[in-house]
């Protein structure tokens, strides 16, 4: 037990952990994304109420929403307190030190992308999820109308996407250097893998308010 503790509170068992939950939280936006698709169908909101019926009765989908908030929680503070020891690690500035050679645009702001997000996630939640769950709205997509018809929401909800897709771009490789697994035999089809979820999960997520500010009238 003790030399299992030891592990995870190392830096390696941190990133390796902290590698996990990304990738979890990649393999939800997939399905996130699939389900919100059925904004999409000219339906007036049926099939998309539906789904999200579903998604917060089914007692599976229940339990796996526990996890997945756990998993949020452990990321987000695990991101901190790496970051925290990376910047404690080198106290001193370097002699001579160019940015553009040391770091990638990615890497820069990280930091500022992941925190982004979090911001995103809280209004996210608190527009969508909260109504449904707390206040008995049943009529989830009239919320999602409601909210895209709004021109200042749907600009801060593309700039989030915009950064989430610089923090999945830098995270999902880091994911895979950090289990090892970004080997020059697999590098090119992990960058490949990468590209639906920095480049086409986020352009899926915006579509929907182009869509509802600009088409759906």
């Amino acid at each position: 037990m003790a030399r299992s503790n030891k592990f995870f509170t190392s830096s390696v068992g941190q990133k390796i952990v902290m590698s996990l939950t990304g990738l979890f939280l990649c393999s939800f936006l997939i399905i996130h994304l699939i389900g919100n698709l059925s904004l999409f169908k000219n339906d007036n909101g049926v099939s998309f109420n539906y789904y999200s019926h579903f998604m917060s009765t089914n007692p599976i989908i229940r339990t796996i929403e526990i996890g997945l908030f756990l998993g949020f929680g452990y990321h987000i503070i695990q991101g901190l307190l790496l970051w925290i020891k990376n910047k404690k690690s080198r106290p001193k500035n370097y002699d001579v030190y160019s940015i553009d050679q040391n770091t990638t645009l990615t890497n820069r702001i990280s930091v500022l992308s992941g925190v982004t997000v979090l911001f995103f996630l809280v209004v996210h939640l608190k527009t969508f999820f909260i109504p449904t769950r707390f206040y008995n709205q049943t009529n989830s997509y009239q919320l999602v109308v409601d909210a895209f018809s709004n021109p200042y929401y749907c600009f801060f909800y593309i700039v989030a996407l915009l950064l989430l897709a610089f923090h999945l771009k830098h995270g999902f490789r880091s994911a895979f250097q950090s289990l090892g697994l970004l080997t020059p035999k697999y590098e090119k089809i992990i960058d490949l893998v990468s590209m639906l979820f920095w480049l086409v999960i986020p352009i899926g997520f915006a579509s929907m308010p182009i869509y509802f500010l600009f088409f759906n009238r």
